[in-house]
């Protein structure tokens, strides 16, 4: 029976919304090794950053010290249009499993984009507004990204090209008609249209791509565009961040009704939205003043946290730019085409894989069949078609209710959904049809995306 203290959705007022970010890096107590300067292997100076990105997300990318970094008053202004997101009870998703556990979600998914890639990304366009650019460059995956700076850049009245992972952009059409909606241009990747695309299609010819190769032909794009830079969705500080307005919303939510958690579940392909909804729980963690147990749920057929290296390699394919210190499995690594959706990046975000590195967190790697599988079932209990992305967060959330039924334990679980599926219709289609595959890397495989780890200690 529905407990009637706690209400189907917990919903926060304008006046609840927060008005900082909280940034990890000032209360780790081991720091993350700093990014590398490609060139001269020293690390990274303010300057450095400032060639590629907007000169204040380089100050918020080496900011170790304010443990909260205020939102801009505009920023605030556009998030009260998309937030907050309610933080829902599964009630439903519960009786379907039978299980004594509590479920809770946060849904990102309100809004265009549907995902939470907005949150970053109104921020970057914000800043880049600021400092006088007129135009950017980026890369995307499944899209979400892409479709979410576009959103941005209509707002800010900029120009935008974003360079989409060639298999996405051949499997989901309808990413690419939204993004060009809003005044983006969106090039499959890799493209004749860069050096280092070109260079990347020759030696791999007939690839589906990669971020990894995106990432290149972005920054190559905004490198030799006038007054432009390149931003992105994952993976640096500064976005995880941005997307701290997730946790501590949750967070808030969690404490009107007294509720501890004790498992935190977010799925982990660059980072950001992992990062951003576990960011207020971790001090506790790290002080070891609480105990959740806090999962990163990333797929098997990019399993960068399960069986990467924790090495410094490059944040794209054609080693441009800067060396970060991650769980990684090469820049090298292409995932396979049958991969659905996004989280097919090569590494992690330095922050995760510190935490990960130093056991404060746990990674778990699923097939994408049990992925959809567990989508279907919370679909059709709880009414929203989520995405393949979100859909691992949902099929380790399952997986803990159901342990919660053979032990009796009545265990708070909260996961982070970060977005909608409708986008995604053909990877359902593909699941209904019985046709989805799941690949696995062999450890030959690995081999040779590790083989491109450059030689840094």
């Amino acid at each position: 029976m529905k407990d009637k203290k706690i209400p189907t959705k917990i919903f926060l007022s304008e006046s609840e919304l927060p008005k900082y970010w909280y940034n990890m890096n000032a209360v780790m107590k081991d720091k993350h090794e700093p990014a590398l300067n490609p060139k001269t292997l020293k690390p990274c100076t303010l300057e450095d950053f400032s060639e590629v990105f907007c000169e204040e997300l380089a100050k918020q990318e080496l900011n170790f010290t304010d443990e909260y970094i205020e939102i801009p008053e505009e920023v605030q202004d556009f998030y009260a249009m998309i937030r907050p997101s309610p933080l829902t009870r599964a009630y439903c998703l519960e009786k379907v499993l039978d299980t004594p556990a509590e479920i809770y979600y946060k849904f990102e998914g309100n809004n265009t984009s549907g995902s939470h890639k907005l949150n970053s990304a109104i921020a970057q366009a914000y800043y880049a507004k600021e400092q006088g650019l007129t135009s950017l460059t980026t890369e995307t995956g499944a899209g979400q990204w892409g479709t979410a700076l576009s959103m941005a850049c209509a707002y800010y009245n900029m120009d935008l090209t974003v360079f989409m992972v060639k298999s996405s952009a051949e499997q989901k059409p309808f990413r690419k008609a939204v993004i060009e909606t809003y005044g983006g241009k969106v090039i499959p990747s890799p493209s004749e249209t860069t050096k280092v695309g070109r260079k990347i299609l020759e030696q791999f010819p007939g690839t589906g791509g990669s971020l990894g190769c995106a990432v290149s032909e972005a920054t190559e794009k905004a490198l030799e565009t006038p007054n432009c830079k390149y931003v992105l969705g994952s993976v640096m500080d500064h976005v995880v961040l941005h997307q701290s307005i997730i946790g501590l919303e949750t967070k808030i939510a969690l404490d009107k009704y007294n509720i501890e958690p004790d498992v935190l579940i977010a799925c982990v392909g660059g980072g950001s939205n992992f990062g951003g909804f576990i960011a207020p729980f971790v001090k506790d963690v790290i002080n070891g003043t609480a105990k959740y147990k806090i999962i990163g749920v990333e797929p098997k057929s990019c399993p960068s946290l399960t069986r990467g290296k924790y090495a410094y390699d490059f944040g794209d394919t054609g080693k441009m730019t800067p060396l970060l210190k991650m769980c990684t499995l090469g820049n090298g690594f292409m995932p396979a085409v049958s991969h659905s959706g996004g989280l097919r990046y090569h590494g992690m975000n330095p922050i995760v894989s510190k935490l990960y590195h130093d056991g404060y967190i746990d990674a778990v790697a699923v097939e994408q069949t049990r992925v959809f599988e567990a989508a279907v079932t919370f679909a059709k209990s709880e009414g929203i078609l989520p995405a393949p992305e979100s859909s691992h967060a949902i099929r380790v959330a399952i997986d803990e209710a159901l342990k919660c039924k053979e032990t009796g334990e009545k265990k708070k679980i909260v996961f982070c959904l970060t977005g909608t599926g409708y986008f995604d219709l053909a990877a359902y289609s593909a699941y209904n049809a019985k046709t989805m595959s799941d690949y696995v890397p062999t450890e030959e495989d690995l081999k040779k995306g590790f083989d491109s780890l450059p030689a840094v200690e």
